[in-house]
């Protein structure tokens, strides 16, 4: 998506680590109309999918995956990365290495919103190593439910996650694909 990948030069900036910091637009501030043109796009994308239901992570992941869900009439599900208090009922529960915070998450949905024979389309913000998507599936599993694909906004190429999914039979579809971001200079992937 050519408009995102100039929206990332416009405003991202890289940080120590690897870190692209999109902020101003995508998980701190909300540029709630791209967000919605993005959520289009990747309801083009699976249009032909049958989507029952869309599943993110909290919390970057929330605002394109219901974009995405909106675009594709359908309800959008994320898994909790704590148990809280107003969880109730049974939960499907796996856990997750997040590469931004360096740590890892005990994630969980409850049961009753991802139901066997669901065609799950996962959606997040940024795909790096592929755990967080790798979790989601695994939920989705847990369910009895198909993962349809992933689409994700921006994809950290050069970290092979998508890559790595992709061989694996998973059709991940990504807005922008970063091949390289060395010298704070961002190379996208043709």
């Amino acid at each position: 998506m050519k408009a995102l990948e100039e929206k990332i030069r416009r405003e991202g900036s890289v940080l120590p680590g690897n870190i692209l910091k999109v902020g101003s637009f995508l998980n701190h501030q909300v540029d709630a109309e791209f967000t919605m043109e993005m959520g289009r796009e990747i309801a083009r994308l699976f249009a032909q999918e049958k989507i029952t239901r869309v599943l993110t992570i909290e919390t970057s992941g929330i605002p394109i995956a219901l974009a995405a869900a909106a675009a594709l009439h359908v309800p959008m599900v994320f898994a909790k990365k704590n148990r809280t208090g107003n969880l109730s009922g049974e939960l499907y529960q796996t856990v997750v290495h997040s590469y931004t915070h360096g740590t890892d998450y005990n994630v969980v949905v409850e049961k009753k919103y991802i139901l066997p024979g669901d065609r799950v389309l996962i959606v997040d913000d940024f795909l790096a190593n592929g755990k967080a998507l790798l979790g989601l599936m695994e939920l989705v599993r847990m369910a009895g439910a198909e993962t349809a694909g992933a689409a994700v906004a921006i994809e950290k190429g050069f970290q092979r996650g998508g890559d790595a999914l992709r061989q694996g039979g998973m059709r991940v579809e990504s807005l922008a694909i970063i091949e390289s971001m060395e010298d704070g200079n961002i190379v996208f992937r043709d």
